[in-house]
């Protein structure tokens, strides 16, 4: 069946992306990884689906600085993300630009953003570059919900509406803007429904099933190719991490957790493809084989010689 063919891809993306944040997190447990660092366990779904509508041959993905999984998930190999992380030469951006820096242009993702939104109005500006170069280019820029508050969003929501450019706005809403339910923070929290105030489409898609990402921003995308557009999407999920490494989750009710870790996506992926007919065995495979990858990965990148700090100027760009 097709759709079981997609869904066992995209789970090989997630098991790709929920491997390398394991091996993320216990390289900084070792002190191998230094800085801040903030994972996506959990909401793997939203990268794999999105990704796999887009055309990375002219489509260009801002995220935000969660940003492992967006790389991963736009093909970049884990050794180059874990050499990033390492501060190794062989890494995206020469190990220089760390957790919250990765950009991977040749792959269609154009950088992560550490300034909380500000990868929206940048996205604006590829699409509108669209509209004289003739790439047909459509521009995803990803946040979180709590960016959906930030002046630069509103301005880029608005840019993009009044001159309809080929956008997709994609908020991966956690329940949580850092550490503080989002729910909290604003009036209604159905945030697609403010795209409605902009004159563009929204709606709220299932962030756990990447199928379902899928064929949302794929309908976007053609829409937006098709010059009539931005879209405002919002994909529900959880992470099951904290915010960052060393976030002791105080904050989460007693049992929210259980619950997030019943419907993360890797977990209800299998169970719909043993729904479908795929056999354990099948599954078990794919798995160990993405484990195999990202060990291999991991020394890999750690047998790399460190960014040499005589080319301190290289990777810079202005």
């Amino acid at each position: 069946m097709k759709s079981t063919t997609e869904l066992a891809d995209h789970l090989r993306v997630m098991h790709r992306i929920r491997f390398t944040e394991e091996a993320i997190t216990a390289l900084r447990a070792a002190g191998d990884v230094v800085g801040s660092v903030h994972l996506c366990n959990g909401q793997e779904a939203v990268y794999a689906g999105a990704v796999a509508a887009l055309d990375l041959s002219v489509d260009a993905v801002f995220p935000t600085y969660r940003g492992h999984g967006w790389a991963l998930a736009c093909g970049v190999a884990p050794r180059a993300v874990l050499a990033e992380l390492l501060g190794r030469a062989g890494g995206i951006s020469g190990g220089r630009g760390g957790s919250a820096y990765f950009t991977a242009p040749d792959h269609g993702m154009f950088g992560e953003n550490s300034i909380v939104g500000a990868g929206a109005p940048i996205a604006c500006g590829a699409a509108l570059a669209a509209a004289y170069d003739g790439s047909g280019r459509v521009a995803l820029a990803a946040f979180g919900e709590g960016a959906m508050n930030q002046g630069a969003v509103h301005e880029a929501l608005n840019l993009a509406a009044a001159r309809s450019l080929p956008v997709l706005f994609l908020v991966e809403n956690n329940g949580y803007s850092e550490l503080t339910p989002t729910d909290t923070m604003v009036r209604n929290d159905q945030l697609f429904r403010r795209a409605a105030g902009y004159g563009m489409p929204g709606a709220r898609v299932d962030g756990n099933d990447p199928v379902a990402v899928a064929d949302a921003v794929g309908r976007a995308a053609e829409r937006a190719r098709a010059g009539r557009g931005p879209v405002l999407l919002e994909a529900m999920t959880q992470r099951i991490v904290g915010h960052y490494i060393g976030d002791a989750q105080q904050y989460r009710p007693a049992g929210e957790l259980d619950a997030a870790l019943a419907a993360e996506p890797i977990r209800r992926a299998e169970e719909a493809l043993r729904a479908g007919g795929v056999a354990e065995a099948e599954l078990d495979a794919l798995r160990a084989a993405v484990r195999a990858e990202i060990d291999t990965a991991v020394a890999e990148a750690l047998a790399e010689p460190l960014a040499d700090p005589t080319t301190v100027l290289e990777h810079l760009y202005a």
